[in-house]
């Protein structure tokens, strides 16, 4: 069973305007990267989709993906929060 699942979801801004999506294992953060991203595929987004790769290949934790992902969404302002939902 692979463990790619995020200790703590990540929200993002959805391509439907106003709405959020929240993220939950680099799968879900690598669909969103291939199929939703609304910027360029800059070098953050290249290195976001490859930790997302290597966690789901099981050979970095999640955790990196996590973070790399994060730096990614900061740069095209898609990022919400890394905080668990109320």
């Amino acid at each position: 069973m692979e463990n790619n699942r995020f200790e703590t979801p990540v929200t993002v801004k959805s391509a439907t305007e106003g709405s959020t999506q929240l993220l939950r294992s680099a799968r879900e953060a690598s669909d969103f990267l291939l199929n939703s991203w609304p910027g360029k595929r800059s070098p953050k987004h290249r290195e976001a989709l490859q930790a997302c790769h290597d966690a789901l290949a099981g050979d970095k934790p999640a955790m990196n993906a996590r973070r790399a992902f994060i730096a990614a969404a900061r740069e095209v302002n898609v990022f919400v929060s890394d905080k668990m939902p109320a």
